[in-house]
């Protein structure tokens, strides 16, 4: 699966977006995806030829059903979710494939209010057009819930990134120690990874993990200015990782 600046790349075109959007109800032929999107068949595939290097779609040969000759048909093939976040102390970028397996490997990961739909679905190999229509309303209002939620928490991510902005600019002389610091804080909860962050800055990695010794001294100073000498923590939860040198 290609990452999150090739399917950007492959995506910002707007007759692929078109082609992928027809794809992805059923499989289609060159000719048929020609007179929709009305572009030339030479287009056409030069644009699913992209697609399809870039695994977003496949293709097969199948017989005419007019008795013509065989014709190449395509289909999608990947199922993924391109999320990007903007603003100002606010910078997101992912790139996630989607979960497999059947509803009820999904439902362990389901929200409790959408257990009804799980269960009028169960084991159902097809489900009739009527069935599904009511489904599918009940699952995009939980999506629009979901989103509504993530906005939230979003820009509750955006504010504590404003306000701690200021200390940061206080705490820190050098541009390379407070862009350190924001790396940091954009994934608090993993290790930070010294070498791509100096390769990143063209500092020296020598000079990147003095820089991590001196953050971490501070940051183990303030945390037990705030918590005091003894730093306890339920076994199921991790400490921070900046705390283990």
């Amino acid at each position: 699966m290609v990452g999150f600046d090739e399917s950007l790349s492959i995506l910002e075109n707007p007759t692929r977006r078109e082609i992928l959007r027809h794809l992805v109800k059923e499989p289609h032929y060159p000719l048929q995806l020609s007179e929709l999107l009305e572009v030339s068949q030479q287009a056409v595939v030069k644009h699913l030829k992209v697609l399809e290097d870039a695994g977003f779609v496949d293709s097969e040969t199948k017989k005419s059903d007019k008795g013509g000759p065989p014709r190449k048909v395509y289909r999608v093939n990947q199922s993924f979710s391109i999320r990007l976040d903007l603003g100002p102390d606010l910078f997101r970028a992912e790139h996630r494939k989607m979960p497999k397996g059947g509803v009820m490997k999904l439902s362990g990961s389901l929200p409790d209010n959408l257990s009804d739909v799980v269960g009028r679905i169960g084991k159902r190999r097809t489900i009739p057009m009527v069935d599904a229509m009511g489904i599918l309303s009940e699952l995009d209002s939980a999506l629009e819930r979901v989103d509504s939620e993530r906005d939230a928490i979003i820009a509750l991510h955006q504010q504590v990134m404003h306000k701690v902005s200021p200390s940061v600019e206080e705490s820190f002389e050098s541009y390379e120690e407070r862009q350190l610091a924001h790396e940091m804080m954009s994934h608090p909860r993993r290790p930070l990874d010294l070498d791509a962050f100096s390769h990143g800055m063209r500092i020296q990695s020598l000079q990147a993990e003095e820089m991590m010794d001196t953050l971490r001294e501070r940051l183990m100073r303030d945390f037990a200015s705030r918590g005091g000498v003894f730093v306890a923590s339920k076994e199921e939860i991790p400490m921070p990782w900046w705390m283990a040198k």
